[in-house]
């Protein structure tokens, strides 16, 4: 809900040549109680300025020398397209025949001159109602969109954006005759934590492995919880799978040094499985496939290690790191 205080806050930039209109509309704005009111004489800085501080309503004079506004619109219609939004303009004219010209080019509505207060007034708490209606509906479906990609309790990616991320690298490895790798990685008895603490001492453990995991691999990989104690790391551009081990082997003993849970000392470790592309599979499906059948050899090894995962002609192995 967009409540009057929103409106009176938002961000609002005067551009006009003539600096007694400037005055008389930031008079007009500051005596009805707008508190974020900016100007400038100098349109060929607008631009600029509204990629510095989004404005949520930029009232622009069409006729300025040197550069009009229109020319000023065409900046603005840019870099709201890069923000798949639109310029929030409301443009000054005192020639009817470019109101229309305005709409047509980018401007949401506009205000005549000479001014009339009640009109200007009127029209710039539509505009900015309208503006900020629009900024907080695509605020929430970003938030929402982002929801439906992250793991709800650690905020790591969840299976939809890890296998979406698997599908680019295969994308990348293919064009590039390179490689990359899966990662399938299980806490070794993480269900004696919750029997013995809680589940609220697991959910806080499980939190706490998230961030270790994240601070392991590089920032072009992508970790996700798949759900309980089970995790992917999807890492592109791998040259070997040495390489993979050396990473494997590294985010084990991250996991595996000690945590402070409720003021007790809880240890913790893990197994992992490696699928590599193009070795172990063709897809995400197969990947993902030997991936944890390398994590099931991994247990039955022993637990606290990993093994690199096979293809329908290639046995599951160790590859020291």
């Amino acid at each position: 809900m967009i409540t009057s205080s929103d409106i009176l806050n938002a961000p609002i930039l005067v551009v006009d040549d003539q600096e007694d209109n400037v005055e008389v509309l930031e008079t007009m704005l500051h005596d009805a109680g707008y508190t974020c009111i900016g100007s400038t004489q100098n349109p060929d800085e607008v631009c600029d300025l509204h990629r510095r501080n989004r404005y949520s309503l930029i009232l622009l004079d069409l006729l300025m020398p040197k550069v009009d506004g229109f020319q000023v619109l065409d900046g603005l219609n840019r870099i709201e397209l890069e923000a798949h939004s639109y310029p929030p303009v409301l443009a000054i004219t005192a020639y009817p025949d470019q109101k229309l010209r305005a709409l047509h080019s980018g401007a949401r509505d506009f205000i005549s001159k000479p001014f009339d207060v009640d009109e200007v007034l009127m029209r710039v708490r539509n505009m900015l109602e309208v503006r900020l209606l629009h900024e907080s509906e695509r605020t929430n479906s970003r938030m929402l969109e982002s929801l439906a990609l992250q793991d709800s309790l650690t905020g790591l990616a969840n299976r939809r954006l890890v296998v979406d991320r698997i599908k680019t690298a295969l994308t990348q490895a293919r064009r590039s005759k390179g490689s990359m790798a899966v990662i399938y990685l299980d806490l070794d008895g993480f269900k004696q934590i919750n029997d013995k603490l809680g589940h609220a001492a697991g959910d806080a453990l499980l939190i706490s492995i998230a961030a270790r995991l994240k601070m392991a691999v590089r920032e072009e990989d992508t970790v996700a919880r798949l759900g309980g104690d089970e995790f992917v790391i999807a890492l592109p551009h791998i040259r070997s799978a040495r390489d993979a081990a050396k990473m494997a082997r590294k985010i084990i003993d991250a996991v595996s040094r000690p945590y402070d849970l409720e003021g007790e000392t809880v240890n913790m470790t893990a197994s992992a499985g490696i699928s590599i592309f193009p070795v172990h599979g063709q897809d995400v499906e197969s990947l993902m496939k030997s991936a944890d059948k390398a994590l099931y050899e991994a247990k039955r090894a022993g637990k606290n290690d990993y093994r690199i995962g096979c293809s329908d002609t290639a046995g599951i192995r160790a590859v020291r790191a």
